[in-house]
């Protein structure tokens, strides 16, 4: 049986698509279908991920279906028992250190003590 192309649920969806809602689906079953192929990978059982989680086997499957609303506490909890990044965001560094090397036969002190400014120029 062949459904028509324009039906009432079609149209309201047209009319009142959400961008939100969307991007909202998107994302969330990107996060389930990357953590449904870890599992399958690792020949890891939803019981046996519940278990991990310490969760009951029927709210995995909940998060895993791809329609419940995952938590941040969630989608990090599943990242830390499977050892993967499921949001890819790095933090804003507000100090970046650099390493500048070691001090040749001396202590941070002689260093600091002995150290004299140059100014370069690129005239000179």
């Amino acid at each position: 049986m062949e459904f028509p192309k324009n039906n009432i649920l079609d149209n309201w969806l047209e009319t009142n698509q959400n961008t939100e809602i969307d991007r909202f689906i998107e994302r969330n079953l990107a996060i389930t279908e990357k953590v449904c192929a870890v599992l399958k990978e690792r020949g890891i059982k939803k019981k046996q991920f519940a278990e991990m989680l310490g969760k009951s086997p029927s709210e995995v499957s909940k998060w895993l279906s791809g329609l419940h609303n995952l938590t941040l506490k969630s989608i990090t909890k599943m990242e830390e028992v499977l050892d993967i990044n499921l949001i890819n965001i790095d933090p804003i560094k507000e100090i970046e250190y650099v390493y500048l090397g070691s001090i040749p036969g001396g202590s941070m002190e002689d260093a600091i003590n002995g150290y004299e400014e140059t100014n370069y120029s690129a005239a000179s």
